[in-house]
């Protein structure tokens, strides 16, 4: 089975061949199962953790041709990215995927810049369990991380699974 996964539009792509397990199928999942939960579109796992990626590009020609007015700031938006993620923790639970995870907002946008993406950050990671964890002094963390970085920022972090352009014509 290919780790190679391509986003909803078909074109940009996420090598995952050098992942422990991998996916993008959570959400055909959800749907055969009949559950209105909301999902990442990737998960990565590694020997020592997760990570859990949610990708969205309002750069690429589809969002621009909609007349997409993509705005990450809007409080919807905000408001989804951590539902996708607690969504999510219940398919890693029912495989028993209990390692620590990392979420990663992958997010291109015109004129998104780095300030921008710590202020998302910053205003999303709020609604994220780090203050439940701190104020029980868990011992099984929820969550380790979130970071919202563009593709560049992606590809240099985690240069073990590169995002590209997709190179062939999807059908």
């Amino acid at each position: 089975m290919s780790k190679v996964f391509v986003e909803e539009n078909k074109v940009y792509q996420l090598d995952c061949s050098e992942a422990l397990w991998a996916t993008d199928a959570v959400h055909e999942v959800y749907r055969a199962n009949k559950l209105g939960l909301k999902d990442v579109d990737f998960i990565i796992e590694q020997d020592e953790d997760i990570i859990l990626v949610e990708y969205k590009n309002g750069k690429i020609s589809q969002a621009l041709v909609h007349g997409s007015n993509f705005n990450p700031n809007n409080e919807k938006i905000i408001n989804n990215i951590p539902e996708k993620y607690f969504d999510t923790l219940h398919y890693l639970n029912v495989l028993g995927k209990n390692k620590p995870k990392h979420y990663i907002w992958v997010l291109e946008y015109p004129h998104g810049s780095s300030v921008m993406r710590k202020m998302l950050r910053n205003k999303i990671m709020k609604q994220l369990p780090f203050q439940l964890q701190t104020s029980l002094a868990a011992k099984n963390k929820l969550i380790e991380s979130f970071e919202v970085l563009s593709i560049a920022e992606w590809n240099e972090k985690y240069k073990q699974y590169p995002m590209s352009e997709v190179k062939e014509k999807l059908q």
